[in-house]
């Protein structure tokens, strides 16, 4: 590859920057939002082990942002002909574009699983004490994921508005 070749597809590694970003930040938060709410639940299990679905359930939550990142980096893929299509020429500047449209999910996503751990320990702690305040205790976690869904929502539009 020559150095005008790696100009000529800067637009491409652009593109594929963004997907990779979604991706990873948005998978690491999710990893680090279930580990904090796994301690949690790991903590009630050694003291009554009739709680697991209920604590399980809860440390899934922060686990959904790492999802949300996933479908925007097939979106992405898809959007630049990596899968399921044709490859297209993209621009540096249609790269850029792409890579912007990732980064509310990346981001937000990263922020928020953590967040979503956290509450949701929390959370495991309500479960612990009261079990029937389950679904009460399901609120605190469910609020921070509205924000990664907005996210979801905003990197999915904007992806899709890019003409390529």
């Amino acid at each position: 590859m020559t150095f005008g070749d790696f100009f000529e597809n800067l637009g491409l590694f652009y593109a594929l920057l963004g997907a990779a970003l979604a991706v990873l930040m948005a998978g690491a938060g999710s990893a680090i939002g279930v580990g904090i709410a796994g301690r949690a639940a790991a903590g009630v299990m050694t003291e009554d082990p009739s709680k697991f679905a209920k604590v399980l359930v809860m440390q899934l939550l922060p686990g959904t942002q790492g999802l949300y990142g996933l479908l925007i980096g097939f979106v992405t893929l898809s959007k630049i002909g990596i899968i399921g299509g044709t490859s297209v020429q993209v621009s540096s500047l249609q790269g850029l574009e792409i890579l912007a449209a990732c980064l509310p999910i990346a981001i937000v996503g990263l922020i928020s699983a953590k967040a979503q751990g956290k509450t949701a320990a929390a959370g495991i702690g309500i479960v612990a004490r009261r079990p029937e305040q389950f679904a009460k205790a399901m609120l605190f976690p469910a609020m921070v994921e509205t924000y990664a869904i907005l996210a979801l929502l905003i990197s999915f539009l904007a992806i899709n508005g890019i003409s390529l």
